[in-house]
């Protein structure tokens, strides 16, 4: 039992506590401040969260450019980081095909890492619950080779579709990219060609693995997500795709486009936290007063998602505390099929966490996963 708590449940903030068996929610008892279980002080006890997006996992393989460390170790470095966060349920996110620097992206590391992560996890290293999220590039050539050898992995439960062409979708503002990226290292002959390569290979292949990429996930029956959308058309291909999550749309349209059509609007939680699109897309905040947002995904930073929970509950946003976390926790899971965790209601497995707040900030004092301790 978990007593003399603020206990967020789909539709309130109840003050009582709540009756674990078996690692499943049995009760929940409003006014009831029992002697016996853990008396929490009137903290807030929420459903854990679920983060179906996260990078988190490579700067711990790469605490340092050009510096690897082992991959069994980076697992349990970045669960540790997920549980101090609230995060119970996790979709470590791999890029297939990507082109950008990262070292833990190339497929040597790839291949490391994932193992890495599957070999903790045998092993019982991880607290959290753990998936494998595919970030599917759909401009690369030996993309189909790429989803035909990882997204059979047992661990995968969802998959995106991604196309980071510079001059659209997360990209849009082209000088801002070449500016940050490409002309620090590059001449600007080097740059035109690089940039017409990139080009050249979207219009040659983008199309083609869209459909490859849906009609794996389809046969593997894994979840499927579009990446960064910026139009209506995307919007559109994504869905014929199959395609039902929306994930970071970068203008307004491509967000209202996606609700239209029965989509789930995810954006990412640093966008909310730090104000808006550090790329100068559209805002989450901007979305969740257009009654546009439906929740939040770490991207790249676990701790962002406790934040965004609370801070949506205060102004300028005022959501009610329920809807709020619902955006971290029922809404992401529901989206993903995990229809057994993300509320506080009887039945449902229990993943919850104890949360304080500090000033404006939520802090996590202890976080249980199917009813055990483990933080």
């Amino acid at each position: 039992m978990i007593t003399n708590a603020r206990i967020v449940t789909a539709e309130a903030v109840v003050h009582g506590s709540v009756i674990i068996e078996n690692g499943i929610i049995q009760e929940i008892k409003e006014g009831d401040f029992s002697s016996v279980g853990l008396d929490v002080d009137g903290d807030f006890v929420t459903p854990g969260i679920v983060d179906m997006h996260t990078d988190n996992l490579e700067r711990h393989f790469f605490p340092r450019p050009n510096i690897d460390w082992d991959p069994v170790s980076a697992a349990i470095a970045h669960d540790g980081v997920c549980i101090a966060s609230g995060v119970t349920t996790v979709f470590d996110s791999f890029s297939l095909g990507s082109w950008n620097k990262s070292e833990a992206r190339g497929l040597t590391n790839l291949r490391r890492l994932l193992g890495g992560v599957d070999t903790a996890r045998a092993s019982g290293a991880l607290r959290a619950d753990h998936f494998v999220h595919w970030r599917c590039e759909l401009p690369a050539p030996h993309l189909p080779e790429l989803v035909d050898e990882f997204m059979a992995h047992p661990m995968t439960r969802l998959a995106s579709l991604m196309d980071h062409t510079p001059g659209q979708r997360q990209y849009r503002d082209l000088e801002f990219f070449l500016n940050r990226n490409w002309r620090s290292e590059l001449d600007e002959g080097e740059v035109a060609e690089r940039l017409a390569q990139r080009r050249e290979n979207q219009a040659a292949y983008a199309d083609a693995h869209r459909g490859h990429v849906g009609a794996s996930a389809a046969s593997h029956g894994i979840v499927l997500a579009s990446h960064d959308d910026e139009t209506a058309e995307h919007v559109a291909a994504a869905q014929d795709a199959g395609a039902v999550i929306a994930e970071f749309p970068v203008t307004h349209e491509a967000a209202a486009e996606a609700r239209r059509r029965g989509m789930i609007n995810i954006m990412g939680g640093p966008n909310l936290v730090r104000g808006g699109s550090y790329s100068g897309n559209v805002g989450a905040a901007e979305l969740a007063e257009e009654g546009l947002l439906d929740g939040f995904a770490s991207d790249y930073v676990p701790r962002s998602l406790i934040e965004c929970a609370f801070r949506l509950a205060e102004p300028p946003h005022g959501w009610s505390l329920p809807a709020a976390v619902a955006t971290v926790s029922k809404v992401p899971a529901h989206a993903l099929g995990l229809v057994d965790r993300g509320e506080i209601a009887p039945g449902q497995r229990a993943d919850l966490l104890r949360v304080s707040l500090h000033g404006h900030l939520p802090v996590v004092r202890g976080v249980w996963i199917a009813g055990t301790r483990q933080a």
